[in-house]
């Protein structure tokens, strides 16, 4: 019991009781995707995390990556969660939705690219659907949308705000910013990306799932709309806490067939997650 009474202690208490109330407040609801198999939109379970404050506030919409957006206990992910509070504390809105379970899956990773039983195409229309529904939420200021997703999330931030697609580009709601943790970005820079918003892009500089080049080659192209930062020596998943290990069951990677490494590393998360306040605050005119 000595760990709580140090102020490290205190503070780390203090966030799981946020962590847990947080959880408890969080509102279970269905999200219209604009994917509609036989003209019925698919419904997404989404987890709302509103605040509560007077006036209407920016909202961040939360893209799960292909691991899926629920834990084995069929709880929101705690990656997810953690950052809607924070983005919480920050005085936005969030809402993580769930692109696997209504289509009967529960995870892509081990899935090989061309043959996943949920595309892009249509994590791409889940993504304009919620962010639609966003839009229309009491509270939030339609003008200040922000779209965030991890790995295979983060390609489809990539894809939902790339304007070479018909339907972005004709899009009736679209974020004012978007971030992207380690994305796949290899297929939206040979599309071609001409982005709908500010983007920042966080990698890492030794990722072997989803590598940093592409990304950095796609910033390059769309000019200064696009902000990167990579991370020296971290894996994919760096904004994790878990230790770095071999993924032999991944199909994919820099070297098929070899695996892939996935792993937190404590000093790019620090980093990464000042980035992103810094681009929130200065895109949102948040103030602190």
């Amino acid at each position: 019991m000595r760990a709580w009474r140090t102020a490290a202690g205190r503070a780390a208490r203090a966030a799981l009781l946020a962590l847990a109330a947080g959880m408890a407040a969080a509102e279970p609801v269905r999200v219209p995707s604009l994917d509609a198999p036989a003209g019925t939109p698919v419904a997404l379970p989404g987890h709302w995390f509103p605040v509560s404050r007077p006036g209407a506030a920016p909202a961040m919409l939360l893209l799960h990556g292909c691991s899926g957006a629920v834990d084995r206990q069929g709880a929101l992910a705690a990656r997810y969660s953690r950052l809607a509070l924070h983005l919480n504390a920050l005085g936005i809105h969030a809402l993580a939705i769930d692109s696997l379970s209504p289509r009967g899956e529960r995870e892509l990773c081990t899935q090989a690219i061309g043959s996943r039983r949920v595309t892009q195409l249509q994590r791409r229309r889940d993504a304009l659907g919620a962010l639609q529904w966003l839009a229309a939420q009491p509270g939030v200021d339609p003008a200040r949308l922000g779209v965030l997703g991890w790995s295979n999330g983060g390609s489809t931030v990539l894809a939902a705000t790339n304007r070479r697609h018909r339907e972005v580009a004709a899009a009736a709601v679209l974020p004012s910013l978007a971030v992207a943790f380690y994305p796949g970005c290899e297929s939206e820079l040979r599309r071609g990306y001409r982005p709908a918003a500010p983007l920042l892009l966080l990698l890492g500089e030794a990722d072997d799932w989803t590598p940093p080049a592409p990304c950095k080659a796609l910033a390059a192209a769309a000019g200064d709309v696009v902000q990167w930062e990579a991370y020296p020596g971290a894996v994919h998943g760096f904004d994790g806490s878990g230790p770095v290990r071999l993924r032999r069951d991944v199909p994919g990677g820099v070297r098929p067939g070899q695996g892939v490494h996935v792993g937190g590393d404590a000093a790019a998360r620090a980093a990464a997650a000042l980035r992103l306040d810094q681009f929130l605050r200065a895109q949102w005119a948040l103030t602190p």
